[in-house]
Parts: structure tokens; sequence; C-alpha cells
């Protein structure tokens, strides 16, 4: 006669896929608790827009130099300074890709110092 199998050196399996299944469950209802968007509603396409800075927005060159609608300016206090008293509490930076990182913290303390209240970079995003 064959002796039978210890029960007691089986795995449990059937309680490990439980598990999983049930974490399953959990994140697909998880996942869909954030509000879907409207059926009927297009999104902006902005690959053909040809992409131009703000016009109150401070652009930086890769080699530093400060322009503001094309004309030059020579610090971050002129900028400043010229801008209407309203459109100080959020400034525009329009940093170029190759600015070195350094410099446009540089450049957001020194217009955090010369008065501006918010200190924005525009980047752009792709989505695709």
């Amino acid at each position: 006669m064959i002796p039978r199998r210890a029960r007691k050196n089986r795995e449990p399996t059937i309680a490990l896929i439980n598990i999983v299944f049930l974490m399953l469950i959990f994140f697909l209802v998880a996942g869909t608790l954030a509000p879907a968007l409207e059926r009927d509603l297009a999104l902006v396409r902005t690959k053909g827009l040809n992409g131009t800075a703000p016009p109150d927005a401070l652009v930086v060159h890769a080699d530093g130099r400060l322009t503001r609608a094309g004309a030059p300016v020579a610090s971050a206090a002129d900028f400043l300074a010229a801008l209407p008293e309203d459109a100080r509490d959020s400034v525009r930076i329009v940093p170029d890709r190759d600015l070195p990182a350094r410099n446009l913290v540089a450049l957001g303390r020194a217009l955090r110092e010369a008065g501006a209240g918010k200190v924005l970079i525009v980047t752009e995003r792709g989505l695709e």
C-alpha cells in the first residue's frame, strides 16, 4: 500500500489567486474614481501652431541675453520696471532649452528681489 501524501506540504495557490483577483478588482475600481471627459468635448490641437512667447514675457536666450517682444532688456530689474503695476504680480519667463539651470534660477531670484510676486516659467508641453 502506498502512503498518502500529507496535505500540510501543499501550497495555497488558490488563496494567492484570490488575493491577486481582489487586488485587480480594487485597482479597477480605484482607477475609475476620476470623472471622465464629456463625450462631446473636443480638445484643442496645438500641433500646427507657431510657438511664440506671450507679449509680456521675459525671453532668456541660451547665451543669457534677455529680450521682451524682440527688444533687448538690460536686466531683470529693468524688465520689471517696464511692466505695468498690475502685471508685476505674475511674471513669465520663457527660457531657451539650452539655458543652464543655474542661470534660470538666478534670474528668477533677481526678479523676486526686484519685486515680482510670482515667477512663472513658460515651457513647451508635448502631448503626443
